[in-house]
């Protein structure tokens, strides 16, 4: 079981640690110390029900309809692109990234904050792919040692979603050991910059295929 466990947390870990639109956004929200928590839930609860669709075979329907795929993906690069753009406008203007400019951010709503990371999470198809696909064929090889969690693809399955547990709570609430670093206007100006780009990257990357 508990090599079942970490083969599951390993292979979840590998495909959630890689720098994308997602993790940017956390990291980004976890450096303001705005709705963390909020944001943290979304994500990890987010892929904990990708990845049990994925095993419980909804994968299947998903690599068959192709369309949908298609809607998401272009709905993505739009969000996408739109996010880019509002990251540059705050790397242009430097001076409203400083302490008082945080504690602005602070007021508002959670339900945007929230948003925003809903959208990030599940207007992106490859979520769908990595998640719901990937990881349910993988948990599939690991056959069926019993039945519920004695069950080798429930095994996986709840190592995954652990690992994407531990990766979003470290990101958001490490983030602020990172604050000594972006104390001026000028380091998170360098931050927008590169969060811009890569949201520009993911989108492209996306619009291509």
């Amino acid at each position: 079981m508990l090599s079942t466990l970490a083969a599951g947390f390993l292979t979840g870990g590998s495909l959630i640690v890689a720098i994308g639109a997602q993790n940017a956004y956390v990291l980004r929200q976890g450096l303001l110390r705005h709705h963390v928590g909020a944001v943290v839930l979304v994500c990890a609860a987010s892929d904990a029900v990708l990845i049990v669709a994925g095993v419980a075979g909804i994968g299947v329907v998903v690599e068959r309809a192709g369309w949908v795929i298609d809607v998401v993906r272009w709905l993505g690069v739009a969000f996408l692109l739109w996010y880019a753009a509002a990251s540059l406008r705050r790397a242009l203007a430097p001076e409203s990234l400083d302490a008082g400019a945080v504690g602005a951010a602070r007021a508002e709503p959670a339900r945007t904050v929230v948003g925003r990371a809903v959208a990030l999470t599940w207007l992106n198809p490859h979520v769908y792919l990595d998640t719901v696909l990937l990881i349910g064929s993988i948990a599939a090889t690991h056959g069926s040692a019993g039945s519920g969690l004695l069950d080798g693809r429930w095994q996986f399955a709840v190592g995954a979603v652990l690992a994407s547990m531990a990766w979003f709570s470290g990101l958001g609430f490490g983030a602020r050991l990172l604050a000594p670093l972006l104390a001026r206007p000028r380091s998170w100006q360098v931050l927008e910059l590169l969060i811009a780009a890569t949201m520009l990257l993911v989108a492209a990357k996306l619009a291509l295929g």
